[in-house]
């Protein structure tokens, strides 16, 4: 597999540092509101990562951390005159019913900042004594210009970077580009006790410590939102790489902006949304499917016309894997020759998936590959098929519908006992000829929702 390297700008081959294991550290939420759509493209742009090198005889270490101290936290806890722990509690418990919604598998870690308080501050203390940190008032500060190699993930000299910032009068830095590795409490604000003093850790310092403590010194794959690059990310290499001595993390993947009406989503645009509004209008499948039908490195451009689009298109596979399990009811029997030639055909569209997600993960071109299968099974089936290639159909569609986290909702067809009434006196209808009679069964049930189709296998019925 080759993955676009955000730090060499150019496509690598995937090579984990202990063989079949991949360590990724993805950045989480922080949790003071419900998550946005924006939010949800890297959870479940990276989900299908680790899934897809899960399928592909990984093992894969995934930690994905909670931010749960921070301004945002803070003010919202003081605007509903609760703490800060509450707030984060609630938004968590929020998170979890999004990704669930989403079909987001947990991580194999997820880490709070609050949990990991020691670590950070034994990252911090190896910053100060080596230099690469100092302390000032109650805070402490990290220095850029110690690390001779900042801003080689955003691929900006530390002239230009520094061009651009600001200090203010009051602040008590040494450089504008010294950033808070810990900050001294504030009245009322929560803190834990410190070499420095009383306060709270940073916000990029977290990372550092999280990913240090549950993946080791030097990890395979960091990944988040674009907008992560710089400064997060790039301070999440100096810290780490001044503390440790070695290098933070291998491959580093970032996934595009989501603008709305081909504007970009912002509050003050008032074209924000968050996952829990557009679910509970159009579901949450439609939201997983819009996030990895495009390349992850691009733009996705939301509006309720592509939402519908994506319906639409998560329509033809449930229609396919409904298909699948209808006519394996009064299948029998083993593979025909003439059926070989379909499964070599579903073993192509196979590889054609694999060699589509092995370059950059490109799941724009994986969900051709599912539904050129899609296609291929439909005609396949058609007719009186074998069981056999019936139910390789089913591991073939299930397999890559799997590893995309598509086809999730299992929704049990249940029909009343009128309806069922009517459906078997139809049927007796047709055998005993009597059509006048079948054909008004079936604009009966038209009426009421129920479209019938009369197939070789049998009748089969979906609501209108």
């Amino acid at each position: 597999m080759k993955i676009f390297n955000t730090l060499t700008r150019k496509k690598e081959e995937l090579i984990p540092l202990d063989g079949k294991q991949v360590k990724i550290y993805a950045c989480g939420p922080t949790v003071y509101n419900y998550i946005h759509i924006g939010n949800a493209r890297p959870i479940c742009v990276f989900d299908v990562l680790r899934r897809y090198l899960e399928w592909r005889g990984y093992e894969v270490k995934f930690v994905q951390n909670f931010t749960d101290i921070d301004d945002k936290l803070i003010n919202k806890a003081n605007e509903e005159g609760t703490t800060v722990e509450e707030v984060a509690k609630r938004f968590i418990a929020e998170y979890w019913t999004d990704a669930k919604g989403l079909n987001v598998r947990e991580a194999t870690v997820h880490p709070k900042a609050t949990e990991n308080i020691d670590e950070i501050m034994n990252i911090i203390s190896a910053l100060v004594e080596k230099g690469y940190a100092y302390q000032s008032g109650g805070d402490v500060y990290f220095r850029p210009k110690k690390f001779s190699e900042y801003g080689k993930l955003s691929h900006q000299p530390l002239d230009e970077l520094e061009a651009g910032a600001r200090i203010g009068v009051a602040e008590i830095k040494e450089n504008p580009m010294d950033f808070a590795l810990w900050k001294g409490a504030k009245e009322g604000e929560p803190y834990w006790d410190s070499p420095w003093g009383k306060g709270r850790p940073g916000w990029h310092i977290e990372c550092s410590a999280m990913s240090r403590r549950y993946l080791g010194e030097t990890i395979d794959i960091h990944c988040g939102g674009q907008d992560l690059i710089f400064p997060h990310h790039e301070n999440e290499i100096a810290q780490s790489e001044c503390a440790n001595g070695c290098e933070f993390a291998r491959y580093w993947m970032h996934n595009g902006y989501i603008n709305v009406d081909n504007r970009k989503m912002s509050k003050s645009l008032g074209n924000f949304f968050t996952v829990r509004d557009v679910a509970e209008k159009y579901g949450y499948e439609p939201i997983r499917f819009l996030m990895i039908s495009s390349h992850y490195r691009g733009p996705i451009n939301y509006n309720t016309e592509v939402l519908e689009q994506n319906r639409n298109a998560l329509d033809r596979l449930y229609t396919c894997r409904d298909n699948i399990l209808f006519v394996k009811q009064n299948a029998k029997g083993n593979l025909t020759d003439a059926e070989k030639d379909w499964v070599a055909k579903y073993d192509a569209r196979r590889e054609q998936f694999i060699e589509a997600m092995d370059d950059d993960l490109n799941t724009a071109d994986g969900i051709t590959a599912l539904f050129e299968l899609v296609r291929d099974i439909n005609t396949a089936l058609q007719g009186n098929p074998s069981l056999e290639l019936v139910n390789i159909s089913l591991e073939r569609f299930t397999e890559l519908c799997d590893v995309l986290g598509l086809v999730y909702v299992n929704e049990e067809k249940s029909l009343d006992s009128e309806v069922e009434d009517l459906i078997a006196k139809r049927t007796e209808a047709r055998k005993s000829k009597n059509f006048a009679e079948a054909d008004r069964i079936r604009d009966l049930l038209k009426d009421m929702g129920i479209v019938l189709e009369d197939t070789p296998q049998g009748v089969k019925w979906h609501k209108a």
